[in-house]
C-alpha cells in the first residue's frame, strides 16, 4: 500500500466514523513512520481503542528509526506486552546510536534474565551484541558471546559466522577471525566470505584477500568487489584499485555510490585528472552524480588537480548544501592561495569541522598572511569549544616563525604544554623551526634534544637553523650523526649543507657534498642546490668556477640561478660577466626592481657610472619600487611600518619618541668628541 492509498483509506474511515481494525491501524502506523510522518503515526496510535504487541513494536520502531531513543524507551517501559522483537528493536537502536552503549549492555542483561519463556536470546540478539563488541573494540565481550553462541547453537548460520569474523577482526584478533571462517566448513556462504575478505583487507593482507576473492568467483557480488577495491585504496594500492574498478564493470557488476566514492578518492590522492574525468563521466551515465558523497568526491578530485572552475561547476550543479563538497572547495582554494574565495565558502558553513579550519589556517600561512592566521585563531577560540588540533597550532607556529615573533611563539608553546597536547615529530619540527627563525637557536637545540625518535625532517630543520645562525661546524656534525642513525638524507638536507659551506667558504667540501648527491644518494639537484654552488664560488672569489658551473647546469637558468650568478659577479667586481648576464636576467624578471638595483650596484662598484645611470634610467617606468617595510610585535599585535608612512594610529607619539632618541644619541656622541 502506497502513502497516497493510506491517506485515502484513513480519510474514508474517519468520514464514515469507522474504526479500523488493529491490523489495518498497525499497517497505517508502519507506513506513516516509514515516510517520516512520526506525528501522524503517534496520533493514530493514541486513537486506537485496542492495541496488540505488534502495535507497540511498530510505534517503538518508528521512534528508533527517527533517532528519538528517549521517546522509544519511554514507550518501551510502559508497553503492557513485550516480546523478543520489542527487546531486539530497542537493543538494535541503542547499539546503532553513539553514547547509548551502557543502555545496550543493561538491556541485554534484562533479556538474558527475563522470566518470560517467550523472551529468549536468538541469533539477532547475539549478532547485534557482537556489533556492539566490534564498535567498542571489546574482545572480552566478543569472546563471551562466542561461547554463548556455541552453547546455544547460534553459531551455525552465515550471518552468525560473518558477525563473529567481523567482531574478531575489528578487535584486532585476526587469527581468531580466520579460525571462525575455516571452522565454518561447508556452511560458509557469501556473507561469511565477504566478511573474511574485509578482515583480510583490514589487516592489510591484500594478497590473501585477493586469493579468497577469486575462490568460487560465482559467489561474488557487488559487496565483494567494493570491499576489495576499498581495501586496495585504503592501503595505498591506488592504481590496483582503479584496475579492479574497471574489471568489476567488465564482469557485469553494476557500480554504486560506494564504488564511485572509493575510486574518486583514489583519483584524488593520485591527482589523476584523466581518470577522475572518466569516473565523473561514468557517474553521469549511472545517474549517481547527484549523490552527496559522489558529488563531493568529484569536487575533491578537481580541487586536488587544481581545476577549481570544474570543481565550482560540479558544486553548483549538486546544490550548495553539500558540506563535504564545500570542505573540498575550501581546501582547494586555500592550496592555491585564493583566500578570498576560501573565506567566502568558510563563512557560508553553519558548522565548521577541523578540516576546514586547518585548510584556512594553512592557506593564510602559505600566502604569508600572518595577521590573518592570528585573527583566525581568535575566531576559533570564540566559536569552538574544543582545543585546536595539531595542524592548526603548527600553522600558528609557522606564522610566528615568519614574523620572528618569539613572544607569540613562546605563548603558543606554553599553551600546548598547558592543555597537554601530545607532540609528534611534525610538531617538534615546527617548534624547532619557530625558535630557530625567531633567533633563539639555543632553545631550538633544546627542543631537538627532547625528540626521542628523530627523522630526516627533524634533522633538516635543525641543520637549517644552525646554517642560518652561522654554526657551520654543528651542521656538519649533525649530518654525520644523521648518517650514523641510518637516516637517508634528502634534497632539503643538502640545501642546509651547501648553505653552511657557502657561509664559511668551504669550496672543496661543498663540491664533495654536491657530487655525493648523484653519486651516493641518487638525488637530482634542483635550483636551490645550483644557486648555492654558484654563490659558494662567488663568495670564495672563484668566479671562473662559477662560469664553468653555469655551463653544465642541465636545467634552464631561472631568476634564482641568474641572481646568484650576478651576486657572484658583484662580489668579484666583474662587470663584464654581469653585462653578459644582464639581458637574460631582465628577460626573466624584468619587472623586479631588485634586479635593476643589483645590476646598478655591480656597475657602481667598478666605477662605471655611465652604465649605472643607464640601468637606473631603464628601471624608471618599467617597474614599481616597493617601499621598505619593517614590523614589530607588541602586546599580541603586529605593528607594520613603511618608509615615510604616518598612517599608524600612534604615529605622532612614535615619531616624537624617535626624535627624542635621536637628540639623545647626538648629545651622547658630542660628549665623546
Amino acid at each position: 500500500m502506497s502513502l497516497r492509498e493510506c491517506f485515502i483509506c484513513h480519510v474514508q474511515a474517519i468520514k464514515a466514523g469507522f474504526i479500523p481494525p488493529i491490523l489495518t491501524s498497525n499497517q497505517l502506523i508502519h507506513i506513516y513512520s516509514k515516510h517520516g510522518l512520526i506525528h501522524e503515526a503517534q496520533k493514530l496510535f493514541d486513537e486506537m481503542p485496542e492495541r496488540n504487541v505488534f502495535s507497540w513494536n511498530t510505534i517503538i520502531s518508528a521512534y528508533i528509526k527517527s533517532q528519538n531513543l528517549t521517546r522509544a524507551r519511554a514507550l518501551f517501559d510502559v508497553a503492557p506486552r513485550k516480546d523478543l522483537v520489542t527487546f531486539n528493536s530497542m537493543l538494535s537502536g541503542y547499539v546503532s546510536a553513539d553514547g547509548y552503549e551502557p543502555h545496550a549492555l543493561e538491556l541485554f542483561y534484562d533479556i538474558k534474565t527475563a522470566h518470560d519463556s517467550k523472551i529468549k536470546i536468538d541469533e539477532f540478539t547475539v549478532t547485534t551484541m557482537l556489533n556492539l563488541s566490534a564498535k567498542l573494540s571489546k574482545l572480552s565481550y566478543g569472546t563471551q558471546l562466542h561461547c554463548f553462541m556455541v552453547k546455544t547453537g547460534n553459531d551455525k548460520t552465515g550471518f552468525a559466522v560473518s558477525s563473529l569474523i567481523d567482531t574478531y577482526s575489528k578487535c584486532g584478533s585476526f587469527k581468531e577471525a580466520f579460525q571462525v571462517y575455516k571452522g565454518g566448513g561447508g556452511l560458509v556462504d557469501l556473507v561469511s566470505k565477504n566478511a573474511m575478505v574485509a578482515a583480510f583487507c583490514r589487516e592489510g593482507e591484500m594478497e590473501m584477500a585477493l586469493e579468497l576473492f577469486w575462490e568460487e568467483p560465482e559467489l561474488n557480488d557487488a559487496v565483494s568487489w567494493n570491499t576489495l577495491i576499498s581495501g586496495y585504496q585504503q592501503h595505498g594500492f591506488l592504481e590496483e584499485s582503479l584496475k579492479l574498478f574497471v574489471m568489476m564493470g567488465k564482469n557485469g557488476f553494476r557500480w554504486n555510490e560506494h564504488t564511485f566514492t572509493t575510486v574518486l578518492s583514489a583519483c584524488s590522492t593520485l591527482k589523476n585528472l584523466k581518470a577522475g574525468k572518466e569516473v565523473h563521466g561514468w557517474t553521469l551515465k549511472n545517474g549517481l552524480n547527484s549523490n552527496t558523497f559522489v558529488s563531493s568526491g568529484i569536487v575533491d578530485v578537481y580541487c586536488k588537480c587544481g581545476k577549481m572552475k570544474y570543481a565550482e561547476l560540479v558544486h553548483l550543479g549538486s546544490g550548495r548544501n553539500n558540506s563535504f563538497a564545500v570542505t573540498s572547495m575550501i581546501v582547494g582554494y586555500s592550496s592555491q592561495g585564493k583566500m578570498a574565495e576560501a573565506r567566502r565558502l568558510f563563512n557560508s558553513l553553519a558548522e565548521k569541522n577541523s578540516v576546514v579550519w586547518t585548510a584556512l589556517f594553512s592557506g593564510y600561512l602559505r600566502s604569508q598572511n600572518c595577521d590573518a592566521v592570528f585573527q583566525l585563531l581568535g575566531e576559533f577560540w570564540e566559536e569552538e569549544a574544543t582545543i585546536p588540533d595539531g595542524l592548526v597550532l603548527m600553522s600558528v607556529l609557522g606564522a610566528c616563525a615568519l614574523l620572528a615573533a618569539l613572544d607569540l611563539g613562546k605563548q603558543t608553546h606554553g599553551y600546548i604544554l598547558r592543555v597537554g597536547i601530545e607532540m609528534d615529530e611534525k610538531f617538534f619540527s615546527s617548534m624547532i623551526d619557530m625558535y630557530s627563525k625567531c633567533g633563539d637557536i639555543a632553545y631550538a637545540e633544546k627542543m631537538f634534544q627532547k625528540v626521542n625518535v628523530k627523522d630526516s625532517v627533524i634533522y633538516n630543520v635543525m641543520m637549517a637553523g644552525y646554517a642560518h645562525h652561522g654554526h657551520e661546524s654543528k651542521v656538519f656534525r649533525l649530518f654525520e650523526e644523521m648518517l650514523q642513525q641510518g637516516i637517508r638524507p634528502d634534497v632539503v638536507t643538502f640545501v642546509a649543507l651547501l648553505s653552511a659551506c657557502r657561509h664559511c667558504g668551504l669550496v672543496e667540501l661543498g663540491e664533495k657534498y654536491f657530487n655525493s648527491m648523484t653519486e651516493s644518494y641518487k638525488i637530482l639537484p634542483d635550483i636551490d642546490h645550483y644557486a648555492c654552488m654558484i654563490d659558494l664560488y662567488g663568495r670564495a672569489n672563484q668566479i671562473e668556477k662559477a662560469v664553468a658551473f653555469m655551463k653544465v647546469i642541465p636545467i634552464e637558468h631561472d631568476a634564482a640561478i641568474m641572481g646568484a650568478f650576478l651576486n657572484a659577479c658583484r662580489l668579484n667586481k666583474n662587470a663584464e660577466l654581469a653585462r653578459e648576464a644582464e639581458e637574460k636576467l631582465l628577460r626573466i624578471e624584468g619587472d623586479n626592481g631588485a634586479r635593476y638595483v643589483q645590476l646598478a650596484n655591480i656597475y657602481a662598484a667598478e666605477g662605471n657610472w655611465a652604465e649605472m645611470g643607464r640601468i637606473r634610467k631603464e628601471m624608471r617606468g618599467k617597474v614599481k619600487k616597493f617601499a621598505g617595510c619593517s614590523w614589530v610585535s607588541v602586546e599580541n599585535g603586529v605593528n607594520t611600518f613603511i618608509s615615510s608612512d604616518r598612517s599608524h594610529s600612534k604615529a605622532e607619539a612614535i615619531y616624537a619618541t624617535l626624535d627624542r632618541l635621536t637628540r639623545e644619541l647626538h648629545e651622547t656622541g658630542e660628549a665623546f668628541l
